[in-house]
């Protein structure tokens, strides 16, 4: 393992963590530059066993017992080793979770392949709040769904939140991005998928009567914060489907309401 002492907040070494909490900055900059960030040695440890490559891990002192057993052999990979003043002045924030590492991003797989042997998938639609995104991403994994597509607005899964919040799901759960409606809709048939539509509408069936006899193939479609699922959406769908709610509550936030829909559509062959 290569360690390098660093004490220069500007050095050029450290740029890829700098000024970490502009949201907007690192929505650009990321994919573009074919990085994104994992926090903490359980967020690296799940990318490296999905086989993703770190360009540089940046960590404190006391840290460095972490990240040598993470790392092991590898000396390729700098580890920048900072103080947490330091740390702090770089990313915009205090760095309690061990580490950060720079990594490089996969190659985003076509929706076939995503796909082609799945039986339950999640679709996100312009979901905006990293938090859901990620939230969503560990209810799929512990509820077992295949797959999850993402529109072309949706927030990105390997921001660093969305990670940090999915506990590293993000690189379990097969996931890339689906097209605009009519083309998504297309993918979707072709492959035998059941359009699921989970939305408040007049002509909605009850999550409990869909799956009393649900379809082989079903892709579960879950609409932006606040605002839902677009007409678009909803057009493309076979089905429109509510979770049925008591108290005078009319809907869940979109992450529970994945988990609960997940949860009743669970395969139990």
């Amino acid at each position: 393992m290569t360690t390098e002492r660093v004490t220069d907040a500007s050095d050029p070494r450290l740029a890829d963590y700098r000024d970490l909490t502009d949201v907007a900055l690192r929505r650009v900059l990321e994919p573009e530059g074919g990085l994104y960030i994992a926090e903490s040695a359980k967020v690296l440890s799940r990318a490296l066993v999905a086989g993703h490559r770190p360009r540089s891990v940046l960590t404190q002192e006391k840290w460095l017992g972490d990240v040598e057993a993470l790392l092991g052999a590898d000396d390729a990979t700098p580890v920048y080793v900072v103080d947490a003043e330091l740390a702090e002045s770089v990313t915009g924030y205090a760095v309690h979770r061990g580490l950060l590492a720079s990594m490089h991003r996969p190659a985003t797989p076509s929706v076939q392949e995503i796909l082609a042997d799945a039986r339950r998938v999640v679709v996100l639609e312009d979901l905006v709040d990293h938090t859901n995104v990620g939230a969503v991403f560990r209810a799929a994994a512990g509820m077992g769904a295949d797959a999850v597509l993402v529109s072309p607005r949706c927030a990105d899964p390997l921001y660093r939140r969305s990670i940090r919040v999915s506990m590293g799901t993000v690189f379990q759960v097969p996931w890339t991005r689906l097209p605009a409606w009519r083309e998504g809709a297309e993918l979707l048939h072709e492959a035998g998928f059941h359009i699921m539509a989970l939305a408040l509408s007049e002509d909605a069936v009850s999550l409990d009567d869909f799956v009393e006899n649900p379809p082989e193939r079903v892709a579960i479609v879950l609409g932006a914060e606040g605002d839902g699922l677009s007409r678009h959406a909803i057009a493309a769908a076979d089905s429109t489907v509510t979770i049925p709610m008591t108290g005078g509550v009319d809907s869940l936030n979109v992450a529970a309401a994945s988990a609960v829909t997940l949860w009743a559509l669970r395969i139990r062959s």
